[in-house]
């Protein structure tokens, strides 16, 4: 390994792009424990003794223009400590947390003294000096993640991003910090032979600024499939604005093309870099992706990402960009001013596309020879486990329906008062939110939801309306007329078995007369929520 590694520092410095003097750094003579040890006693002794320098500067820290001679005190001391080399490690991590120190005294005086947008672009651009300055890679890439963050805020006003992804500024913004980005790319390539070392810092500085470029894409696109609406950033804001209807879709016209053109170019730029992928059925993969980013503004420019870093060799960037990608493809499923049906055609074309071009390119590609055994016999085992990973989807498919259907044939009837509470859903067409009435005692005895489910016990009277009466303790023998019920943390609260009734889009009317939820409860307490009653108790049809 040694051997190995001189061989492409010398190489590396024959081709120019490291300096002649350059040497392998030497390795670590404490073991990593040791250095955490260390580094965690250095935050620790930092804290207090930041404490104690801020109160004796009291009033200089909240005065004009003490913020700006403390910050740029602190900073500069911070900085010349992580340029020093030689540096016991305590000494050289008590100037980390001086430099969050110095950057959040230098920003409160700035958002003080500016507006938020230039406050904002100033602490971008000493987030970008300081990069520059700190020869540490992860630093770099810290504070490139965080310059890349307040740019695109600086760009975008607080009020463009309540509409997410169909925001036109929001869009820009994002995308011009990813121009940024690529920008950086050509100038890294243009430094690698005159300038190594800023060729360097680039690399780190460009890693921090594309993955936060990254989490602003997927994020703005609002919460994915499978994910509650708790992990929606934007929240009950963006859902508003995409239940507009028709004129948010077609203020999003353009950036839709937009998306479209990035992944079209992304395609041809990597037919050209890579001449293996210089084949029909790649263009046909190029176009199917395009097809699907025009239903989805923010995928196109992620999909550029993924190929500039998968074509630059920059695989955890390019892992990065896949998962902003299968992010943005999982918040399709939320877009409501797409009809269910449309978006559903749309992934079903789209995946039938791309199995058909996969087979294309399977049969197209370069045959074996007939006299040559297939090695290791991949085929094979690749065939098995296609197989296998079907049956076994199959199954726990079709053992989850089993269970359902034998709670419903099986399970005790069960009503349980209700109060819708929220007319849209963010998931699919339209829904009732539902509360379901929690005794002000027994939710106290619960105590905060967790992750955990708990069964408590509830009194059915004669017409099979359920009470919740108190949480069920281990062993517990029930009384005539009471049973066992299962409550869910839903969203901070806790809730019986579904907190959503779903429903046709257009057909409201007919579940606002809903005041009692139908379940089938099982023996162990398990519910399933299977319909609406009125007032009256009378089942509402479907």
């Amino acid at each position: 390994m040694s051997d190995l590694l001189d061989g492409t520092l010398q190489r590396a410095i024959a081709a120019g792009l490291l300096p002649v003097d350059a040497q392998r750094p030497a390795g670590e003579g404490r073991p990593w424990p040791v250095v955490l040890l260390i580094s965690l006693g250095a935050w620790l002794a930092a804290a207090p003794l930041l404490g104690v320098v801020a109160t004796l500067l009291g009033d200089l820290i909240t005065t004009w223009p003490g913020p700006y001679l403390v910050g740029g005190l602190v900073l500069g001391a911070a900085v010349v400590v992580l340029r020093s080399r030689g540096l016991p490690l305590f000494i050289e991590q008590l100037a980390v947390p001086a430099l969050l120190v110095g950057i959040g005294t230098l920003g409160f005086g700035l958002f003080d003294d500016l507006s938020s947008q230039n406050a904002a672009a100033c602490l971008a651009l000493t987030s970008l000096s300081l990069a520059a300055a700190i020869p540490r890679p992860w630093l770099r890439v810290l504070l490139g993640a965080a310059g890349a963050g307040l740019c695109i805020f600086a760009l975008v006003p607080e009020r463009s991003w309540i509409r997410g992804a169909w925001s036109d500024r929001a869009w820009v913004g994002l995308h011009g910090a990813l121009a940024v980005w690529v920008a950086g790319l050509f100038v890294q390539q243009a430094a690698l032979g005159r300038w190594p070392r800023t060729a360097t810092a680039l690399e780190s500085i460009g890693a921090g600024w594309l993955l936060a470029t990254l989490a602003g894409l997927a994020l703005v696109t609002g919460m994915t499939f499978l994910l509650g609406a708790g992990m929606d950033p934007l929240g009950r804001e963006l859902a508003q604005e995409l239940t507009a209807g028709r004129a948010t879709a077609l203020r999003a016209s353009w950036m839709q093309a937009g998306s479209a053109v990035l992944v079209l170019v992304a395609t041809l730029w990597g037919a050209w870099v890579w001449p293996g992928l210089r084949r029909p059925w790649v263009l046909g993969v190029g176009l199917a992706a395009a097809g699907l980013a025009w239903f989805l503004p923010n995928l196109g420019g992620v999909w550029l990402a993924l190929v500039l870093a998968a074509t630059t060799w920059r695989w955890r960037l390019a892992a990065a960009a896949v998962l902003a990608a299968a992010w943005i493809i999982g918040g399709f499923y939320y877009q409501l001013q797409w009809a269910l049906a449309t978006k559903a055609l749309v992934l079903v074309g789209t995946g039938a596309s791309l199995g058909a071009l996969a087979w294309l390119g399977s049969v197209s590609g370069p045959q074996q020879d007939a006299g040559r055994p297939e090695r290791g016999g991949g085929g094979i085992a690749a065939r098995w486990a296609i197989g296998l990973t079907l049956l076994t989807t199959l199954a726990a498919v079709n053992f989850g329906i089993w269970d359902k259907e034998t709670l419903i044939a099986r399970g005790r009837p069960v009503f349980v008062e209700l109060a819708p509470v929220d007319p849209r859903s963010l998931m699919q067409g339209d829904y009732m939110r539902l509360a379901f009435r929690l005794p002000s005692e027994v939710s106290s005895a619960l105590g905060v939801p967790g992750k955990d489910r708990r069964l408590v016990v509830g009194w059915l009277d004669g017409r099979g309306v359920a009470t919740l009466l108190r949480p069920a303790s281990p062993g517990e023998a029930l009384a005539e007329g009471e049973l066992l019920i299962e409550l869910t943390p839903k969203g901070g609260r806790w809730g019986l078995a579904s907190d959503a009734w779903y429903f046709e889009e257009g057909d409201g009317k007919r579940w606002e007369a809903a005041r009692y939820g139908e379940f089938r409860v099982a023996a162990n307490g398990q519910t399933l929520l299977v319909g609406m009653a009125d007032a009256e108790m009378r089942p509402i049809a479907r």
